[in-house]
Parts: structure tokens; C-alpha cells; sequence
């Protein structure tokens, strides 16, 4: 039959949509609110478990409880029916009985959906299979579900709509709200951590006039009462160190920090930072840091500072390898590849291992796009990249003894960068000269380059101390520590393009 020829009145079976809706429309028709204003519940699945862990099979109690949760599973035995009902802590069964609630409150729970919220009084029980279980005496409906859950989701085209739809993967996939249970305990441990060394959290501002701490291409905005452009942060770098001027000698932030850049199993335009700073530490004090909180977040957090990242083993309690980028890259082409070459041979082996490079482009970018084309994706187990160029480094300080090296280090484990510190610059005439490089790429068609920052430059020249910093990528420190493939599996509302 056409949709044109059918009776608007007949309800078509066949839409699971349209018979949970006609249920609606029966409840209110009786006078029945589907949509409840409040429950009170003094009971979670996980507190029952423990509480009545020595609880006999078929053994009753006396004890009323009033639990609430979502219906994910119904099993009808005629005179009996179980419902599996899952709350934020679990999953748990409601045995329900015509003889206890009565003909037409049993006929009433029979008639709930898969998905449907309820609230129901009872008091527990373990079946004589062993099952702990609430028998209800009551059970009221708090929110009517519309639309039917999926029965599992599987294969490519559903992993996207797993992200597109999170609130549907959380209730159906139970590994998926374990991950992000991981994930905000991580975070929470972060805190406990630095808090415990000293520092203080902070809160810097997410528009800037001119976007910097970082190199990368920022989202603008404009500001109508100012009537000024605007740039979502890339990297609150530059507020923090304003604050070591101002006399705070240790401060952090975990913030949200947007690139106007690719979208990739490691990349999304809006991402968790860690960034902190240590007025008198340095690129030591940042990497005794940074060993120190990862192990003590992956003992808090999974019991053990070993780990398993997608079949491999990575052990982060061992001390970690320390290596300058120039020897990485060396070992990896068979060659010597330093500032020793000529400008020629590093565009050569450039050619020769197909990294792509511009004719502008120095002796220290060539470096740096051989290392991340040679070394990086192979670099497992933790390990400090030490010794970045110059040129790709326009916030840390030079090496005394090597100036076209920087005291810089990047942390990469399973083949990614998960931190990024420095021992900062703290000269001012050197951060102008800087500056004056980067509007000088910007120029020549960088987008990823720095604005310049007068007033940075203003609170240095009133004196910084030697200070460390540091930038942890909290997304990828949480795609290690739950064994996460793609960013977007840690991410509870990752970016995608438009649906069809």
C-alpha cells in the first residue's frame, strides 16, 4: 500500500515509533504524567551488590529500597516478569510479580519498552538462581522512551554513529561509559597530583586578541560590542607566563584549546590540554614532572604503571629513554643528519625519503620533517625528544652551546606526542627578535605562525624568572592509559562532518 492510501487513524505496527507514541498518547488520555517531575532514590545498583554480597540464593530481606534506571532488558514468564533496569553504577534486576503489584499495575509494567525510565519500591531478594534482585511493590514510569534502542552496534558505518550519537552509544555499549569513567578519574588525579607539588589551577582567557603559545592556524571570531576580531585560543602559554611575572611561581590549567586544522584518529579541532609552569625549574624539572604524574595516574587509575596499547606493551615505570632529535633521526637514516649538513643534503635526503619541503624552509624545519617522517611513528616505549630546532621553537631558550638548537623536549609513546616543554625564554629581546621572525613567515603565507604580542613582550620586559613549562595532551595521555585507538573514542562529542 502507498503512503498516500493509508488511514492517518490505523496504527501502523510496523513503526516502533508510532506504537511507543500511541502508548503516550494512551497514558495521557488516562490522566497519567509520562514524564515525571522527581524521584527519590536512596539505592544504586553497585551499593546493593556490595551491601548484600553474602545474601543466600533464594534468601529474602525485609529491606525497602527505591532504585531508578533506565529498562534495557525485558523477559516475561507470564505470572512473572524480570526487568534488567541500569542506573549510572550498573545493572540490576527487578523481579516483579502479579501477585505482589496486582493485575493492573503488572499489566502496566508489561507494557513498559526497552529504554523507558522507571522508578521502582521493593524490597531485596536473591532468586533461588542466585540473582540479587528488588521485588517490587511499586513501579512507576518516569520518562517514556520514543524511540527504540539498537540492538548492537557494529561495523564501520555504525562507529560513526556511535560518535554522532554518544547518548545512545553510553547506554548500549557498557565498555564505552568505563572508558570515560577512566577518563574523568584521570583527570581528577591530575589535579590531586600538581595540587600536591605546589601548584595552583588557574583560569586564563579563552579569546585572544592575537592568537599565540603555539604555532598553529586559529578559529576567529569578532566581538560586536568591541567590534574586534577575536581567536579561540590555541595554547593559554602566554597568559600562564604572564602570571609568573605577576609572582605566582607555580600555576596550571586544564583547558579547552581549539586549532583550525585536520580531523584525524589524533587530531580535533577542540582538545584537553594540560599546561603548567615552574618559575626557577627548567627542562629538567619538567621532565622529573612529567614522570612523576603519569606514573602516579596510571597506578591511581588502572593499578600498575604498565600498560597494553593496542597489543603492545608499554611500560612507563622504567626510566625513560633520553635522546636529542638530531641522533634519533641519524640512527634511523643510517647517516649523519644534524646542522653539521649543508642545506642541499638535508633537502636531498628530504627528496630521497619523500618528505615534502618549501625552498624557504632552514636547516632545523628540514630536520624536524625528516624526524617525524623517519622516528617519531616508531618511537614505542616513553621516550624525551630532546634538542628541538630553533626554527620550529619560537617560545624556548636557546642552548648556550648549540644556538640553533632549543632546551626543548617532546614525550612520545606509541608513536605520538603527548607533551611538549621547554625551559622557557625568559629574554625579551631575544622574544622580540622572535616575534619579528614569525610576522616575517606570516607574511610569506605561514597561517600557522605567531601574532605578535606587545604586551607579552611589556610583562617580560618587567622581568621573568628562569621558569619550565610544560603542555600535556590530556586526550592522547587518556587514548594510552584505556587502550583507545582514536581520539574520538575518548572524546564524549568528537567533531564530525555533517550528517547526510
Amino acid at each position: 500500500m502507498a503512503a498516500e492510501d493509508r488511514d492517518p487513524n490505523v496504527l501502523d505496527s510496523d513503526d516502533p515509533i508510532a506504537v511507543r507514541r500511541a502508548k503516550l498518547d494512551a497514558l495521557r488520555a488516562n490522566g497519567e504524567e509520562p514524564y515525571r517531575l522527581r524521584y527519590d532514590v536512596d539505592a544504586r545498583a553497585a551499593g546493593l551488590f556490595e551491601r548484600y554480597s553474602a545474601l543466600a540464593d533464594g534468601e529474602e530481606t525485609a529491606d525497602t529500597v527505591h532504585v531508578a534506571g533506565r529498562v534495557v532488558a525485558l523477559r516475561d514468564q507470564g505470572k512473572a516478569l524480570f526487568i534488567v533496569l541500569r542506573d549510572a553504577t550498573g545493572d540490576l534486576q527487578l523481579f516483579c510479580r502479579v501477585n505482589v503489584l496486582g493485575e493492573d499495575a503488572f499489566a502496566k509494567v508489561k507494557d513498559l519498552d526497552l529504554g523507558d525510565w522507571i522508578g521502582a519500591e521493593g524490597t531485596v531478594l536473591r532468586t533461588r538462581r542466585g540473582e540479587l534482585s528488588v521485588a517490587p511493590v511499586s513501579v512507576d514510569l518516569l520518562s517514556k522512551s520514543l524511540r527504540p534502542l539498537p540492538e548492537k552496534f557494529h561495523g564501520l558505518s555504525d562507529t560513526e554513529t556511535r560518535y554522532r550519537q554518544r547518548y545512545v552509544d553510553l547506554v548500549a555499549n557498557p565498555d564505552v561509559r568505563e572508558t570515560f569513567a577512566k577518563r574523568f578519574a584521570i583527570i581528577a588525579a591530575i589535579r590531586r597530583f600538581m595540587e600536591g607539588e605546589g601548584y595552583l589551577e588557574v583560569e586564563t582567557p579563552m579569546l585572544h586578541p592575537i592568537p599565540g603559545g603555539a604555532t598553529a592556524r586559529p578559529f576567529t571570531t569578532h566581538h560586536n560590542a568591541l567590534d574586534m576580531q577575536f581567536y579561540l585560543r590555541i595554547a593559554p602559554e602566554l597568559y600562564q607566563k604572564r602570571l609568573l611575572v605577576g609572582g605566582f611561581e607555580r600555576v596550571y590549567e586544564i583547558n579547552r584549546s581549539f586549532r583550525n586544522e585536520g580531523i584525524s584518529v589524533r587530531h580535533n579541532p577542540e582538545f584537553t590540554m594540560l599546561e603548567c609552569y615552574m618559575a626557577f625549574g627548567d627542562l629538567r624539572s619538567m621532565m622529573d614532572l612529567l614522570e612523576g604524574l603519569v606514573r602516579t595516574v596510571a597506578t591511581e587509575v588502572l593499578g600498575s604503571t604498565t600498560v597494553t596499547y593496542q597489543g603492545v606493551e608499554v611500560d612507563l615505570g622504567s626510566p625513560w629513554r633520553r635522546a636529542t632529535m638530531t641522533e634519533l633521526t641519524s640512527e634511523a637514516a643510517g647517516e649523519d643528519v644534524s646542522f653539521a649538513r649543508e642545506l642541499d643534503e638535508l633537502q636531498a635526503l628530504c627528496r630521497k625519503y619523500e618528505v615534502p619541503f618549501e625552498k624557504p624552509w632552514g636547516k632545523g624545519k628540514l630536520i624536524t620533517e625528516l624526524f617525524e617522517k623517519l622516528v617519531e611513528r616508531f618511537l614505542i616505549q616513553p621516550t624525551f625528544v630532546t634538542d628541538y630546532p630553533l626554527e620550529t621553537s619560537p617560545l624556548a631558550r636557546k642552548k648556550p652551546e648549540a644556538p640553533e638548537l632549543t632546551d626543548r623536549f617532546e614525550l612520545i609513546v606509541t608513536g605520538r606526542e603527548i607533551a611538549n616543554a621547554f625551559s622557557e625564554l625568559v629574554d625579551p629581546v631575544d622574544q622580540r627578535e622572535r616575534f619579528a621572525a614569525q610576522m616575517d613567515a606570516k607574511a610569506h603565507g605561514d597561517d600557522e605562525a605567531m601574532g605578535y604580542d606587545e604586551d607579552y613582550l611589556r610583562a617580560m620586559e618587567y622581568g621573568m624568572p628562569p621558569a619550565g613549562g610544560m603542555g600535556i595532551g590530556i586526550d592522547r595521555l587518556v587514548m594510552l592509559l584505556t587502550d583507545s585507538a582514536s581520539i574520538r573514542d575518548v572524546l564524549l562529542f568528537p567533531h564530525l562532518r555533517p550528517e547526510a
